[in-house]
């Protein structure tokens, strides 16, 4: 018998689908963001499941899921949504998929970085609302060109960031993490405590996952170690931030600007007070979202599956 393998959204990219089928039998929950209700109801009896969203993998989702369950694969580098040590305490693989995205998330960190220095946000709102001026001190911005620019956490994505980021002459890059790393090294940035590089960058930029060490990690506290110019980026999650200490920031410019993919809630309410503020650059979590990397996370995550159920090696593996 063909291994069965359960889809949880109709919205996975063809090409992850159409690899699982060429070794399995899939079932894809028909809806683009279906309950966790109808997740649940058609679980049982499947060898593995592609998360196709943050469907919550935990203990009740594995008692349902039953001895069946071999690997679980989610097709994101995201994985707080994984309760990984009971997955693995079970005996069932489990993998993500990062690497394939960085590229992405990186160009939108670029984005995201000099729309924020640059103040493009306000900007548009001074054209739209006739403010335009013609005066030599008018709306300047601050320079990547020579600045210090700060990594938390230099994964993929904080390492795809800086090669992308040396092209603007760059001045330094600093990074901090558990420890030096060796493409640290090599991409020629120099590894330092959180408290030396909030202290030190005009740049910080947030490439990190959310784990209970890092959840609420920008606070009050380390909003105000940094510079009054610094613009403040965050392509990681929004629980590594608290929100209103970085409404604050912002408002009493304590720092100079946000660019932000991700918040805490997400989405943000319409009402909220930071789409109100001027100098935050605010996108709905769009680091993944291109054509090409949308399919090969879905491949990526079908392979971790195939390779899984294969008693293989996962590609990704946590």
């Amino acid at each position: 018998m063909r291994p069965r393998v359960l889809v949880t959204s109709n919205d996975v990219p063809s090409a992850g689908v159409d690899l699982l089928r060429t070794k399995c039998d899939v079932t894809v929950i028909q809806a683009i963001t279906p309950s966790r209700e109808d997740v649940l109801q058609v679980l049982p009896g499947h060898d593995a499941v592609f998360i196709a969203k943050h469907d919550n993998v935990n203990s009740e989702f594995l008692n349902i899921a039953g001895p069946s369950l071999k690997v679980v694969a989610t097709m994101s580098a995201g994985y707080d949504h994984l309760d990984v040590p009971e997955i693995k305490r079970r005996g069932i693989k489990v993998g993500n998929t990062p690497v394939v995205l960085s590229a992405a998330v990186a160009e939108i960190a670029v984005l995201l970085t000099l729309n924020a220095a640059r103040r493009a946000h306000e900007g548009r709102l001074k054209l739209e609302q006739g403010q335009v001026e013609h005066n030599l001190q008018w709306m300047l911005g601050q320079d990547l060109q020579g600045s210090i620019v700060g990594i938390v956490g230099l994964g993929s994505i904080g390492q795809a960031i800086v090669k992308r980021l040396k092209g603007f002459d760059v001045g330094r890059f600093v990074y901090t993490g558990h420890s030096r790393k060796k493409a640290g090294d090599e991409l020629g940035a120099h590894f330092v405590s959180l408290d030396e590089l909030l202290e030190q960058s005009d740049f910080v930029i947030v490439a990190t996952p959310l784990t209970n060490e890092t959840r609420g990690m920008f606070n009050d506290n380390t909003f105000g170690k940094m510079k009054k110019t610094a613009v403040f980026v965050n392509v990681g999650r929004g629980k590594v931030v608290n929100t209103e200490a970085l409404v604050k920031a912002l408002r009493d410019k304590r720092i100079f600007a946000a660019g932000l993919d991700v918040t805490d809630p997400e989405p943000l309410p319409t009402d909220h007070e930071l789409l109100k503020l001027p100098n935050a650059v605010i996108i709905p979590h769009l680091g993944s979202a291109t054509v090409k990397t949308r399919n090969n996370m879905a491949i990526a995550a079908a392979q971790n599956i195939l390779n899984g159920l294969e008693d293989k090696p996962l590609v990704y593996a946590l």
